[in-house]
Order: structure tokens, then C-alpha cells, then sequence
């Protein structure tokens, strides 16, 4: 485990900003065409995660209208080269809501999977990923932690 980085956001715009670095970075270190990234997120209600999400979204599928997946479960964004599968995992129970939910079949080349609420499915996360933990710090501010688990980056 490696830390990226650690910031402290001041607002939704700096939240999204931060989103938008790390989406940089991994159209930087990643064949997105060949390869799938998997972002896994932790962090309370409210803390950020979606407005996250939106920052990656707009560096890698611009013009996508980012909402959260909470009833859905995953949202999907694509342009011609890159699908971003936007999952919330806050009502997910084990191993048969995720077969419903088709998760498996998202890992497959040209696809970001940002997934929510990762501390409900520990048992099916991927070797090599980000961990973006989001801490709320005040009603404000929050402290945002990305390291990569399982990768020399």
C-alpha cells in the first residue's frame, strides 16, 4: 500500500478538482484500452464521494451528468473509447447482490469502475486498485486520502 496523496478539501469544486488529478493521473499510467482501473471508495454519508466521482467523470467522460447510483446501484457514463461505472455499494448484502447487479462483467478492458461503500464488499475487491478514503473533517472540510493497494504506482 502506497499513498498517492492527502489533501484537505474546502469544498464540493475542490472535492471535484481532486477527482479530476487522480482521473489525470490514471489516463497517464493506464492503457485505459486494454486495460480496467477499479477505484475503491470509503467514507461516510455526505462526505463527498459522488461529487468525487464527478471530478473523475469530467476528465474522463466529459459532459457526463453525474448523479449517485444509490437506487440504481450503477450508473453508467461512455464515450467512444471508455465506459466509467459509477457503483454504490451502501445496500449491497454479499456475493448475490453483486451477480444481480452484473458487477463481474465490468471488468473487462476500457472501463473505470468507482465503486462506493467498498467496506461492503471487501471479499470481491480486485488485486490492484486506489482506495480513496474521504474524512469528514466539519461540515465543510474533509480530509481526502488516495493510496494504491496492490501496485507498484
Amino acid at each position: 500500500m502506497k499513498n498517492f496523496f492527502k489533501k484537505i478539501s474546502s469544498s464540493t469544486e475542490e472535492t471535484e478538482n481532486i477527482g479530476r488529478e487522480l482521473a489525470r493521473r490514471i489516463k497517464s499510467e493506464h492503457n485505459l484500452e486494454k486495460e480496467c482501473v477499479f477505484i475503491a471508495f470509503y467514507g461516510g454519508l455526505g462526505a463527498g464521494k459522488t461529487a468525487f466521482v464527478r471530478g473523475l467523470a469530467a476528465e474522463l467522460i466529459p459532459g457526463a451528468a453525474v448523479s449517485s447510483p444509490t437506487y440504481a446501484i450503477v450508473n453508467e457514463y461512455r464515450n467512444s473509447k471508455l465506459t466509467l461505472a459509477h457503483f454504490d455499494m451502501y445496500r449491497v448484502a454479499g456475493e448475490d447482490d453483486l451477480l444481480s447487479c452484473a458487477f463481474d462483467d465490468y471488468f473487462r478492458p476500457g472501463v473505470v469502475i468507482a465503486a462506493e461503500w467498498c467496506e461492503n464488499i471487501v471479499f470481491a475487491l480486485p488485486g490492484k486498485y486506489y482506495k480513496v478514503e474521504i474524512e469528514l473533517i466539519n461540515e465543510k472540510q474533509r480530509i481526502i486520502t488516495i493510496k494504491t493497494i496492490g501496485c507498484t504506482a
